[in-house]
């Protein structure tokens, strides 16, 4: 019995270990196969970096727009979440208009680009592009129901609108004598899209995924004619840098191609008919957007009050100093004002913005935040019209009270405290009212290097909606409330220091 315990427990043992020893061989050609499959569809690139940062436009429906929720989304920004998942990389998306993504690449604040960048030979000498991950094209539009126009010819005698620069103009310009249409200039695509809705133009043309996501959205067009073949966007980076970054993109963009995962994300923002997803209220109404977005344009007004308030104390401190610098007794300090002042009123606001933001991070080695930069050019350029007023203030104070107050023994400072200042305040207080209006409104320009205060705000919605009528009547009666208020305020507070 003994021994025939002991021959069971011996097979037992020996079977345990057979099953275990074969189990691990599987578990272990399994693992093996997966990590197999998984390399052939995709290959891991190891990142240089913790956290790349990627460049785009700021209202570039279908491909990067903000929603009623005011969050991003389109195809370049959904096309980039998926790969940096798929890639295991951090990614910090920065929204600030194409021109202005350009130039974030170009001084190195930026990682990698991607805003339906065409590819062309002349930016191939600046940048290295990945795979192409859109083919684009142009085409023809109308309105919804016009039966007049099925062909180029019957543009015969018609006016057909088109973007200045764009690849629609280009085409337009060199077909005109063969087809005999009329063409109109619009300098954005609101404007284009509204000269068709009021019939300023008969036909437009436009890039055909921009025309696709507007019919998503309910616009009311139809594409009577088949579209042009057109260039491919693809993601870039600087000549020669961060390959890495390229080489992650193409390896995701494969993956997402062979799971289909790429072609949901394309069929989500572009459509050829008119099945467009149901937003929160109807954005075709003035009701409708003000309730879809009022959070984002409340948003926008507290940057845009924001930037005038700080920029506007900055500036006052600056612009007092050169002011009492150019009336001082001093030559050099009155010579120091005058070429302040000279230097900072002779150079555009716009120009100023684009040095600070993008030509200084190059001399000084590190990046200017967008709404530090828009502080700093409001403060330089308010400073030097505050300097003009402070100096004109004071010399309207009449020169005898300064004299006679020398004449008593006070010094120069102690006269200027006491005597001269306090007049002079008088007298520049509503000039300091109109300087304050001035720079609230000049934020406006701060746009342009990406800052997301109210109008730019506006041009955000407009791309998403394409409602640009409504959007920018609310947004001048939103700056309208606001200075209206703060003159008002202003008056009152002149009334109280006189």
């Amino acid at each position: 019995m003994k021994k025939r315990h002991l021959l069971y427990s011996i097979i037992f043992i020996m079977t345990g270990l057979v099953t275990f020893a074969t189990g691990y061989s599987v578990q272990a050609d399994n693992t093996k196969t997966t990590e197999s499959s998984t390399s052939e569809t995709m290959q891991k690139i190891e990142p240089k970096k913790d956290t790349y940062v990627i460049a785009s436009d700021s209202a570039f429906a279908p491909f990067e727009f903000q929603n009623a929720d005011g969050e991003y989304e389109g195809i370049d920004v959904k096309l980039m979440e998926a790969i940096s998942k798929l890639q295991d990389i951090n990614i910090r998306m920065d929204y600030r208009g194409f021109a202005a993504a350009l130039q974030a690449l170009d001084s190195g604040q930026a990682d990698g680009m991607i805003s339906g960048m065409t590819v062309t030979d002349e930016r191939k000498q600046s940048y290295d592009f990945s795979d192409p991950y859109f083919n684009s094209g142009i085409q023809i539009a109308v309105k919804k129901g016009d039966t007049s126009i099925k062909s180029y010819k019957d543009l015969k005698n018609k006016t057909v609108g088109a973007k200045v620069g764009t690849e629609s103009a280009d085409f337009l310009d060199a077909n005109q004598s063969k087809y005999g249409y009329k063409i109109k200039y619009f300098d954005a695509a609101d404007q284009l899209y509204d000269g068709l809705k009021v019939g300023a133009i008969d036909a437009m043309m436009d890039d055909y995924p921009v025309i696709g996501y507007a019919i998503k959205q309910g616009q009311a067009l139809e594409t009577p004619i088949k579209r042009e073949s057109g260039g491919v966007y693809a993601f870039a980076v600087k000549k020669g840098q961060n390959q890495e970054l390229l080489q992650m993109f193409n390896e995701g963009l494969k993956e997402l191609k062979r799971t289909g995962e790429y072609d949901k994300i394309i069929n989500k923002y572009i459509s050829d008919d008119s099945s467009s997803e149901k937003t929160k209220a109807n954005e075709s109404t003035i009701v409708g957007l003000i309730q879809n977005n009022y959070k984002s344009l409340l948003k926008g007004l507290w940057k845009t009050i924001l930037l005038t308030l700080i920029s506007f104390a900055l500036a006052l401190i600056v612009g007092i100093i050169f002011g009492l610098f150019s009336v001082a007794p001093i030559r050099a300090l009155r010579t120091l004002a005058t070429i302040y002042v000279d230097i900072i009123r002779g150079i555009p606001m716009m120009v100023l913005a684009f040095f600070i933001f993008f030509g200084l991070p190059g001399i000084l080695g590190f990046t200017i935040p967008d709404f530090i930069a828009g502080i700093i050019t409001l403060t330089l350029n308010a400073s030097a019209y505050i300097a003009e007023i402070v100096r004109g203030g004071i010399k309207a104070v009449p020169v005898g009270q300064m004299e006679a107050s020398r004449s008593l023994g006070l010094p120069y400072n102690r006269t200027m405290q006491k005597i001269i200042l306090p007049q002079a305040i008088k007298i520049m207080l509503p000039s300091f009212v109109n300087q304050f209006v001035i720079s609230l409104k000049d934020t406006t320009i701060i746009s342009a290097i990406g800052v997301v205060e109210l109008l730019q705000t506006g041009k955000i919605i407009v791309a998403r909606t394409t409602q640009s009528t409504y959007v920018y009547l609310i947004i001048a009666i939103m700056y309208l409330i606001l200075i209206t208020a703060l003159t008002k305020l202003a008056k009152v507070l002149e009334k109280k220091v006189k």
